[in-house]
């Protein structure tokens, strides 16, 4: 039973389908939408009659190409000014412009007006087409919803994700990562098989996003999360774009035709390549034909398994990659895992299974879970949890997820300084203390990142506070820094001045307010392959502060000794003011020097400075 009357339940917002799952009698049932699938594309379209959602709006895709907009979620809580967004307006027909605040708007033709559309209002769509079709089933109003993003989704995400769920009518209960919502379906349907700690791998691999987790599920049921790694822009749509580029550049070569001009044309080819794709996950080869492709010229090609899988590889290559980071973030080796479990559509592609299956020295992967459903599975066992169901699936459901990336604030240097490592387990708080760096400060600004970089400008920035502080000399007045990061993994912050106790206390909500973001992703390949980079920078840092601290201890002394009998004469006063004026003028530079060069200016300062002020102390 439910103790409050209420019923919740289960969504997987997908990039390319989305399912919903409620809580009946005392198991997950799956939602047939009003085609009869169970599975819905995240598909919206706008004619002039009216706005369609799901198959109707897929289905006339190759009609009503500029107006029908797919992946959605490939652009909901992103920048205008991102890189990977930039890159997937070449292939999307529809038109995204730049909105206020760098935010993409999603322009089309509705009943024969311009509108202009954000990511968050079409997710809402197909959240509505969700809603509807769970509250026809249950013959009953639905408010409240579990709702599943990519582990690598960064806050603006998450907290896009709300929003549109709110644009839904719904109450968004929790946000809850996708493998850990495909890990709680494993966990619950084989809860009775497990009789030790098992260490479980999801490799999730959708349309339009890939994660990778590794869970421990102990003998009562309760599913840890020990690491995640991912990319939030990898998948399906990935693997048909690659596809479509071979097939334009064949098609030029064999009719000396550039169709890359022709939207139209590229909607229909991207159509066929994605049936391709699943016919060719069950036989070895496949022909594309499509009549009056372009200007009155057929097309028809054949596509081996073979080339799908060499036009794909370096993307299969990089998902056994995240693999191998997932585990050693989790401190484990392939020997460790019991089972490797599958979601995701694109598991279904033959080269994926064998190039995971050998990573796990010839383990059989595990396809007890549906690949297309288990995200939305988990998601309604967490649902009814959330809304009180006792019934004992569901009242012994215990859930600690992870933090994806590190948590912290710039320093006056420009470094990134962690509060909340990544991998923490969540909900999870943490606080440090952070002192003036200059004499009469009158307040310390803190800017948050999101990211594994060490300059904090490399990292995902999600928003600033500041707060005042009693004017002192430097290093005296101090803040503590509080992060709070709750079951959602979306971020709380807040700052309490040490001496008055004066707090300002944020919610990183405003995601529209925010800078260009980063993918997670790109955050953690360049933070792999600048590792050298990086440390230089720590170096450069490092030097450039102690010079700083250098001048700054000089002229403190300077200032104490000339206060007393021992004071400096004038020469050796003007030779000091020369050497600090000199050292100084490379701490002026908006841009940092080499390492090299701080420590030439520090070396030469404390040539002079040291034993002038060695004959006063």
């Amino acid at each position: 039973m439910n103790r409050r009357g209420s019923v919740a339940i289960g969504i997987d917002l997908g990039t390319t389908y989305s399912c919903v799952g409620v809580w009946q009698n005392d198991q997950v049932e799956i939602v047939a939408n009003d085609q009869g699938n169970r599975t819905m594309p995240s598909c919206v379209a706008f004619t002039n009659g009216g706005r369609l959602i799901g198959e109707g709006a897929k289905n006339q895709i190759a009609m009503n190409i500029t107006n029908t907009i797919y992946d959605a979620k490939r652009l909901i809580g992103r920048r205008f000014s991102d890189t990977k967004l930039q890159e997937d307006m070449k292939s999307w027909p529809f038109d995204v412009i730049k909105g206020s605040n760098n935010i993409p708007m999603i322009v089309v033709t509705y009943n024969g007006e311009k509108k202009e559309f954000s990511a968050e209002e079409i997710s809402s769509m197909v959240l509505i087409k969700l809603k509807e079709a769970a509250e026809k089933f249950l013959g009953k109003v639905v408010r409240d919803a579990v709702i599943t993003v990519p582990a690598y989704f960064d806050d603006s995400q998450r907290q896009a994700t709300k929003d549109a769920g709110h644009v839904a009518g719904l109450n968004v209960l929790q946000i809850i990562n996708e493998p850990t919502s495909a890990a709680i379906a494993y966990g619950l349907d084989m809860k009775n098989d497990i009789v030790r700690d098992i260490n479980v791998l999801i490799f999730d691999l959708g349309g339009g996003t890939f994660d990778v987790s590794l869970v421990n599920i102990d003998t009562n049921g309760t599913i840890t999360v020990k690491a995640v790694a991912g990319d939030t822009h990898l998948g399906g749509q990935d693997f048909d774009n690659a596809m479509v580029d071979y097939f334009v550049e064949q098609f030029k070569r064999k009719h000396n035709i550039d169709v890359s001009v022709n939207k139209r044309a590229l909607s229909r080819l991207r159509v066929a390549c994605e049936k391709a794709k699943r016919v060719l996950s069950s036989i070895i080869d496949t022909t594309i034909d499509i009549d009056s492709f372009h200007d009155g010229v057929d097309f028809s090609m054949r596509i081996s398994r073979a080339m799908f899988e060499k036009l794909n590889e370096d993307f299969f290559s990089k998902c056994i990659e995240m693999v191998e980071k997932c585990l050693g973030d989790a401190e484990m080796n392939k020997w460790q895992i019991d089972e490797v479990v599958l979601v995701g559509g694109s598991t279904r592609i033959p080269k994926v299974q064998q190039l995971l299956k050998d990573f796990f020295q010839g383990k059989e992967l595990s396809k007890k879970i549906h690949v297309d459903e288990a995200v939305a599975y988990g998601a309604t066992v967490l649902a009814a949890k959330l809304t009180g169901c006792t019934g004992k699936k569901v009242s012994n459901l215990v859930l600690i997820d992870v933090v994806p990336l590190s948590l912290g604030v710039d320093l006056h240097d420009g470094s990134f300084n962690v509060i909340i490592k990544r991998n923490s387990s969540i909900p999870t708080k943490n606080e440090r203390n952070y002192y003036t760096v200059m004499d009469n400060q009158e307040s310390i600004t803190f800017n948050v990142y999101q990211g594994e970089r060490s300059r904090a400008i490399d990292n995902n920035w999600l928003g600033r506070f500041a707060v005042a502080v009693p004017r002192a000399p430097k290093g005296r007045s101090s803040v503590r820094v509080a992060f709070d990061v709750d079951a959602n993994g979306i971020l709380n912050c807040s700052g309490v001045e040490l001496t008055t106790g004066q707090k300002i206390a944020i919610t990183i909500t405003n995601y529209k307010e925010r800078l260009s973001t980063r993918n997670i992703e790109k955050m953690l390949e360049v933070a792999h392959k600048y590792k050298l980079q990086d440390e230089e920078y720590e170096k450069t840092t490092s030097v450039r502060n102690a010079l700083e601290d250098y001048i700054y201890d000089v002229k403190s002394k300077i200032k104490k000794i000339g206060n007393t009998t021992k004071r400096f004469n004038n020469k050796d006063l003007e030779i000091m003011e020369i050497a600090i004026e000199k050292a100084s003028e490379i701490l002026k530079e908006s841009q940092l020097a080499d390492s090299g060069q701080y420590q030439k200016a520090l070396n030469q300062l404390e040539k002079v400075c040291v034993p002038i002020i060695a004959q006063h102390v």
